[in-house]
């Protein structure tokens, strides 16, 4: 994620904060300028939470700049950090809009597991608005449902007919864990679930009406081959161990053509994300090689409207390598436990390619 300097003071500040820890200055993200700003009481001497806002700099330059509310959700429930404009009849904000059935939230468990959730839905709504994707001209954004299980009535993650649903209980880290270690996944975390499942949102809004089906099915394979029956072979001759390697971005990618897509769109949106965070930084690195030094700068994936494909995987791997370094050094597990073959290079580009052809 982009990292942001308060308007205020000019301290460091970062996607999820509401506050500047150094002068104190309320915080929020503005979603129709992808920033983040520092407010003050568009009336001076009101600053409840319910109340106007504005920028600090309009303020203080006397400039005129719209004004702006607080989602509803942080005034409520004191969480998510976007603002809302002024003049926009919805109380909540454009991700938090998104969400049309929550857990019942007098249950203090299922708040905090929704509070998680929402903000790992910010970053996926941020990461796809710099994509151009969202908000969706034509409204076509996705729509999420966040359920807890019932007795006899246990909730499937998926996405069905641009709805997105999501068991809240993956939002604990022990259940996390759990799945993780029956299912012998690498990396399971509450972003890579939605990430994965707006793929399947995506795969219907880009690609089935593209011209790409084709080309699709022969880089991903045939999708119209039965998809439950698939699922069924893939659980039934579990674990894969490395027999995916050589053309998928991981084991689940193998159980059907849509699955391999989802999990391939998810992962571009892991490498967009984390090269964007190493470009704030401005991250330079220089790998060990048997002749010398290989050095390395980490350019912006949304510094221009068609990025180099190739630029960002010659980034990706020495940061994906100081990036494990790093972790292991803290005794964790590699954050980035994967190794790109040339066929799951093959299916990130053809991603890529259909993302910046939109």
């Amino acid at each position: 994620m982009q990292v942001f300097n308060c308007d205020q003071c000019g301290h460091l500040v970062f996607f999820d904060s509401v506050q500047c820890l150094h002068c104190g200055t309320k915080l929020a993200l503005l979603p129709d300028e992808l920033t983040m700003a520092a407010l003050v009481p568009a009336v001076p001497g009101l600053q409840a939470d319910g109340d106007l806002w504005q920028r600090v700099a309009s303020h203080r330059h006397g400039s005129a700049s719209p004004l702006y509310r607080l989602c509803h959700n942080r005034v409520a429930h004191g969480t998510c950090n976007f603002a809302v404009l002024a003049d926009d009849p919805q109380q909540l904000c454009p991700s938090c809009r998104q969400t049309r059935i929550l857990p019942d939230l007098s249950e203090p468990a299922n708040l905090r597991r929704w509070k998680q959730i929402e903000h790992a839905k910010r970053q996926l709504y941020y990461t796809l608005a710099r994509l151009g994707l969202q908000p969706a001209p034509d409204g076509a954004n996705p729509v999420f449902e966040f359920l807890a299980d019932q007795p006899g009535q246990p909730v499937m993650t998926g996405h069905a007919g641009g709805t997105i649903t999501l068991n809240v209980a993956e939002a604990d880290d022990d259940e996390r864990a759990r799945r993780r270690l029956a299912l012998h996944e690498p990396y399971r975390t509450l972003l890579g679930h939605l990430r994965h499942e707006s793929g399947h949102f995506y795969w219907d809004h880009l690609l089935l009406n593209s011209g790409r089906l084709d080309e699709f099915r022969t880089i991903f394979g045939d999708e119209r081959q039965d998809y439950a029956a698939a699922l069924q072979t893939y659980y039934a001759s579990s674990p894969h161990l490395g027999t995916w390697r050589e053309s998928h971005v991981s084991a689940y990618a193998t159980a059907h053509p849509w699955e391999d897509w989802a999990e391939t769109w998810a992962h571009y949106l892991h490498m967009v994300d984390l090269l964007e965070t190493a470009s704030s930084y401005r991250t330079g690195l220089e790998i060990p090689h048997a002749a010398g030094w290989q050095s390395y700068r980490v350019g912006n994936p949304f510094a221009t409207l068609q990025p180099d494909f190739d630029a960002m995987v010659q980034e990706w791997v020495p940061l994906t390598l100081l990036l494990n370094s790093l972790n292991r050094s803290l005794g964790q597990q590699d954050a980035y436990p994967f190794a790109l073959s040339v066929g799951a290079l093959a299916k990130l580009r053809f991603v890529h390619d259909l993302v910046h052809m939109t």
